[in-house]
């Protein structure tokens, strides 16, 4: 069976929770180096009440990807362009499903209107978002203590579709 990719439900909260902290845990290991510190900060609000609230809060928007009932990756895009959460099992790096998870949140952007996504990464996942067209803008400690790269976005694309619109209604042209 494929991936499905979809958007989150409150009853993902708990398997998501678990993706999210065994990501942390393993995929992003070079990044706080097991510091208990810079970790257990890290994880602290990573609970499964936590997840739930943030997955049905209107301002947020959120996407897991499964296979066969399995989360393999999840993220979230807050109304103020930011993208607060993206990760992956361990087992499912390099196998386009955070692409595909990206393309769905910054579908979502546009939808909204938003047009600058940013981001604070861990540098073990900074090269992946730079790929898809984010810039690096430097160093920064997040609240937890981790350093990581502010990367940002522009979605030049809202720009074109709006003004697409408007030059479909207000056509000059003259066929008329």
């Amino acid at each position: 069976m494929g991936i499905a990719i979809r958007k989150a439900v409150a009853a993902d909260a708990p398997a998501a929770c678990a993706l999210l902290r065994r990501s942390i845990e393993e995929c992003c290991a070079r990044d706080h180096h097991g510091r208990p510190g810079v970790l257990d900060n890290w994880l602290a609000n990573k609970t499964p009440q936590n997840v739930a609230t943030w997955f049905t809060t209107p301002s947020n928007f959120a996407m897991v990807a499964e296979r066969d009932g399995e989360l393999l990756g999840l993220a979230l895009l807050t109304q103020a362009g930011k993208l607060a959460l993206c990760y992956l099992q361990p087992g499912s790096l390099r196998k386009g499903i955070g692409q595909a998870l990206l393309a769905g949140i910054e579908e979502q952007a546009r939808v909204w209107c938003i047009s600058k996504l940013h981001l604070q990464s861990p540098a073990s996942a900074s090269a992946f978002f730079e790929r898809h067209g984010y810039c690096n803008a430097g160093k920064e400690v997040t609240c937890f203590g981790l350093e990581c790269d502010l990367l940002w976005k522009r979605l030049d694309a809202v720009e074109s579709a709006v003004a697409g619109a408007a030059r479909s209604r207000f056509c000059n042209c003259s066929s008329q």
